[in-house]
């Protein structure tokens, strides 16, 4: 059983925009920003923002990318050449498929705005074959587990309303202090997970004893070779908020070389 990969905010790659007024923590960053993780599989960035009041980044160009922002409070302002000027609050998922090219700007509305941009990479050949869309949801239009003693979200997967090229699924769990959550990670997966608030540890069905503590901020790689049931426990102290990524560990189309 391969063990999990734990990396705190300092092996994470860090980021500004707008002189300081977007702070970013990238468990996965961009070409040289420093993040130890540098992809899986077809996650190729995934950045967690932070605007304690409002931040701007200006129009600028994405092709092939299907590129996700996630809002977990305040608001963001999405605007393209497509035509589209949109705003998404609390819960919400505003998904572009770049395909042959679009350019768009981005808006984070405090007080205390705060959410991800996640890009997942397609076959990038074919996507640039595709005109590029704009999609965006609701909070309300995801489906919700509320199990015993925490709830889970589907973000990305066959019951969510958004539908990507690339293969890919996500949760926004939250678990009750002291209590767990149990996810089976597929064979030749590969989970990723990042806790957005409080503690807790990751274990195994099969072997608790194995169980690693991780700390709020903490990056989570797990991969399974064969399916691999793992369990979430929260600690005593407080509530944990966990995003929860989980893609091929390997793709059949060539990838970007990142370094």
């Amino acid at each position: 059983m391969t063990q999990p990969l734990i990396y705190g905010p300092t092996l994470q790659a860090s980021g500004a925009f707008d002189g300081g007024k977007i702070t970013e923590q990238k468990p996965i960053g961009f070409p040289g920003e420093g993040s130890v993780i540098k992809r899986v599989g077809p996650l190729f960035y995934w950045a967690w923002a932070e605007s304690k009041e409002e931040g701007y980044i200006p129009l600028h160009p994405h092709q092939a990318f299907e590129i996700m922002t996630y809002v977990v409070q305040g608001q963001a302002m999405h605007g393209d050449t497509l035509g589209t000027k949109s705003i998404i609050g609390a819960g919400g998922a505003q998904v572009m498929q770049t395909g042959s090219g679009v350019s768009h700007e981005e808006r984070f509305i405090g007080p205390d705005m705060e959410g991800f941009q996640i890009w997942f990479e397609p076959s990038m050949k074919e996507a640039l074959q595709r005109q590029p869309t704009y999609s965006q949801f609701e909070h309300d239009q995801f489906p919700s587990e509320q199990g015993d003693g925490y709830v889970s979200k589907n973000v990305l997967g066959p019951d969510s309303p958004i539908e990507l090229v690339a293969e890919a699924q996500m949760w926004d769990v939250t678990i009750e202090p002291g209590r767990t959550f149990r996810h089976t990670i597929a064979e030749d997966k590969t989970l990723t997970a990042l806790a957005i608030r409080g503690n807790g540890t990751i274990g195994y069905a099969s072997e608790e004893r194995l169980a690693a503590r991780f700390n709020h901020k903490d990056f989570i790689v797990q991969r399974a070779d064969d399916a691999l049931e793992i369990i979430l426990t929260a600690t005593d102290e407080a509530a944990l908020r966990i995003i929860l990524i989980e893609v091929p560990t390997n793709v059949s189309y060539p990838l970007l070389r990142k370094r």
